[in-house]
């Protein structure tokens, strides 16, 4: 039997025109849900026969109130939270969620509104993402399980979210893949590079100015709210929007690199290994705080799951040196700036490169078993692990196909008609 995966994803809906009785029983059960969340929150009950005891006589349907006793105690123990915002979703658990489909109607799907007492729910139809219809489907027939959904306010409209999750067969490594090294940045997001012919080939950036704008907005803002002493609801609330802005970036720059990888034959992307870069960086403050802020592991884990969708595999492979390496002979080099890579090996044809891009063709030749094992560096042992005459690390390479200078001005030349890319970057790993 073939191995599987599960995928997490959150389905979202709006909800079409509810009429005035129903615009009005939406209003009185977030208000009746506001109410008994903060009653429980105030209160400061921390197990769930606790918080049952207070929001038993509360007119919300059981299926809410089980999950307040779930979400109230994460308010403190796992966000740390001392003061609510206003405008908390409601959240439901999954047995209350009903919905059902017919292809005659204008909106196909229609939820059923939780309600408290018996038949006192209510229909109303939905107006989904086309690019998520086939998920409501397999909800319908059971192929994908529901989690928690949550029913948010926004000003005259209302959103319904839907947890949802699926098996995806585990993509298996084809005999002849192309191997798609990833490196994630700074100054660029993420920079993509194909290995074809063992040649770096047709790269691939996302820039990373907007991300590194908004961390920037995020830190002064919340700063000086803090200085302020500004309502905690208040500066959760902005914190809430800086992160709103740096997922749609994450969803948007892993959409684009994975339909990038698609586009070469028998894809296998590649990336590093960073589970605990976080932990390992120790700079200045400012520097610190610049990295800290932003979820390297955010951004790995959408791109795999995205990958795993698209039925394209991904390894794993250690970081150091990647940033630092030239991947054309393996010598270390030096970077005379963030975003250029220079080869000090006198025998080698690369003198200059586009250090990302540079970074990125390291990680995706690690993938090749016969790849190099350590960076070449005098005092290091390079001496074969897996039992062949010699190690490709030694190895004088053929030289490229294409074996002209990928240099900043010159790739800037290539790519200057899009808005997406840059080749101006740091990577996450220049500390390894």
């Amino acid at each position: 039997m073939a191995d599987t995966a599960t995928v997490t994803k959150t389905l979202e809906a709006t909800l079409v025109d509810p009429t005035a009785h129903k615009e009005r029983k939406l209003r009185e059960t977030v208000a009746t849900y506001q109410d008994a969340l903060e009653a429980a929150f105030d209160s400061e009950a921390n197990t769930r026969s606790e918080i049952n005891d207070l929001v038993t006589g509360y007119d919300l349907t059981s299926y809410a109130k089980d999950a307040l006793k779930q979400y109230v105690p994460q308010l403190e123990y796992s966000y740390d939270a001392d003061e609510l915002a206003e405008d908390h979703p409601v959240r439901f658990t999954h047995r209350g969620l009903q919905i059902d489909h017919s292809s005659t109607r204008a909106h196909e799907f229609c939820w059923r509104v939780p309600q408290a007492g018996y038949g006192t729910g209510f229909w109303v139809p939905l107006q989904i993402n086309p690019e998520q219809k086939p998920l409501w489907f397999d909800l319908l027939d059971g192929t994908a399980s529901a989690g928690e959904f949550r029913l948010t306010q926004h000003r005259a409209s209302w959103t319904l979210h839907v947890t949802v999750k699926y098996s995806v067969k585990e993509p298996e490594v084809p005999d002849d893949p192309t191997h798609i090294g990833f490196d994630v940045g700074e100054s660029t997001l993420l920079t993509g590079c194909a290995l074809q012919h063992d040649a770096p080939t047709d790269p691939f950036l996302f820039d990373g100015s907007r991300a590194r704008r908004i961390r920037k907005e995020m830190y002064t803002t919340l700063k000086r709210l803090q200085e302020r002493d500004s309502a905690d609801w208040r500066i959760q609330w902005r914190f809430e929007h800086f992160q709103n802005a740096l997922t749609d970036i994450v969803e948007k720059s892993t959409t684009q690199a994975v339909e990038y990888a698609c586009q070469f034959e028998s894809p296998v992307i590649v990336l590093e290994d960073l589970s605990y870069i976080q932990e390992r960086l120790d700079y200045s403050a400012h520097l610190n705080r610049r990295l800290h802020s932003w979820a390297f592991a955010q951004l790995i884990s959408r791109l795999e799951d995205k990958a795993l969708e698209a039925s394209v595999p991904v390894e794993f492979v250690p970081p150091a040196y990647t940033s630092k390496t030239c991947h054309e002979c393996g010598h270390i080099g030096s970077r005379s700036s963030q975003a250029e890579f220079k080869c000090t090996n006198p025998d080698c044809w690369v003198t200059e490169y586009q250090a990302d891009i540079n970074a990125a063709a390291n990680i995706a030749r690690r993938a090749d078993p016969w790849g190099e094992s350590v960076p070449w560096k005098t005092g290091h042992d390079d001496s074969p692990r897996n039992g062949s005459p010699c190690d490709r690390a030694l190895e004088r390479r053929e030289e490229s196909r294409n074996p002209r200078q990928m240099t900043l001005s010159e790739y800037s030349s290539e790519t200057s008609s899009s808005d997406e890319t840059t080749p101006v970057g740091s990577t996450a790993a220049d500390s390894k």
